[in-house]
């Protein structure tokens, strides 16, 4: 299967003006034979920790709103997986990722840890696994690849990918191209711990007191790097990637030594005190 990823342009557009951006990288796609394109976390108006009046780029998916908002993207060969504001009926924002197939949304991600301590942003707390043709995936966004369980939970469930929305723009004395670097061991790590491809979309370039490096790359489940964009600009990487989860995924088989698989029980549960020494041994 072909699947893409769309580095958009990180500034303050509208959220038309982006649905027009995406729609033509998804025309492309029709043309090429892709059938899965990843865009930008919150692509669709921006963060809204970075916004004065949070709900006003806010899209309700219960109201039947984002459905309407993501008409234009509508294709009978290519989904779309994009990043937005989600508020609920009780008035709460979520950082979200919908992924929009066959002209309906087939479900929605909630980003499982908001990156700024005082966020406006609800914390989610589910991690489906979503399936379109013969491909089993999971998405967790920006921050969320820096935690190794989300991505873990994923694969148990059969997830043979993930699809990473990310949106670097940072203030410039907290951005740099080291981030990139980040980014990519992020996914090389969660590539090879889970035996998966990992696909990430960033947002690139410069806007107003912001800036993103971008960090849009395609990682396979050896931790090759397949494809990445380049730098500063607005981009779509491409890549063939395998359908089928591995029947055997790299490091699943620890309880084959009980030792191990019981001081991790006692580290994840809390129940160690301290560490044990290790005997020395006589000579």
């Amino acid at each position: 299967m072909k699947v893409a990823a769309y580095q958009a342009p990180l500034a303050s557009s509208s959220v038309g003006d982006a649905i027009a951006l995406i729609g033509e990288q998804v025309a492309y796609c029709e043309s090429a034979g892709v059938e899965i394109i990843c865009c930008p976390e919150a692509v669709l108006g921006g963060l809204a920790d970075y916004s004065d009046r949070p709900k006003r780029i806010a899209i309700s998916m219960d109201s039947g709103q984002l459905n309407e908002v993501l008409a234009p993207l509508a294709s009978d060969t290519v989904t779309t997986i994009l990043g937005f504001t989600e508020v609920d009926r009780r008035g709460r924002l979520y950082n979200a990722a919908a992924v929009y197939h066959n002209g309906s949304v087939l479900g929605l991600y909630r980003k499982l840890y908001p990156a700024i301590n005082q966020s406006v942003y609800e914390a989610g707390d589910s991690m489906p696994v979503f399936t379109v043709g013969d491909l089993p995936f999971g998405i967790i966004i920006c921050n969320d690849s820096n935690y190794y369980e989300p991505a873990r939970i994923m694969a148990s469930q059969g997830a043979t990918a993930l699809f990473v929305p990310t949106n670097n723009g940072l203030p410039p004395t907290k951005a740099g191209p080291e981030l990139v670097a980040q980014a990519r061991n992020c996914d090389i790590a969660r590539a090879v711990e889970n035996s998966v491809f990992v696909i990430r979309a960033d947002v690139a370039g410069r806007a107003e007191r912001l800036v993103s490096y971008g960090s849009s790359g395609i990682v396979d489940p050896d931790g090759m790097v397949l494809q990445t964009a380049e730098p500063l600009s607005p981009a779509l990487i491409v890549a063939d990637i395998k359908t089928a989860p591995r029947t055997h995924r790299r490091g699943w088989d620890a309880s084959r030594n009980g030792a191990v698989m019981e001081a991790y029980v006692r580290l994840v549960t809390g129940t160690h005190t301290e560490i044990e020494r290790i005997p020395t041994p006589s000579v």
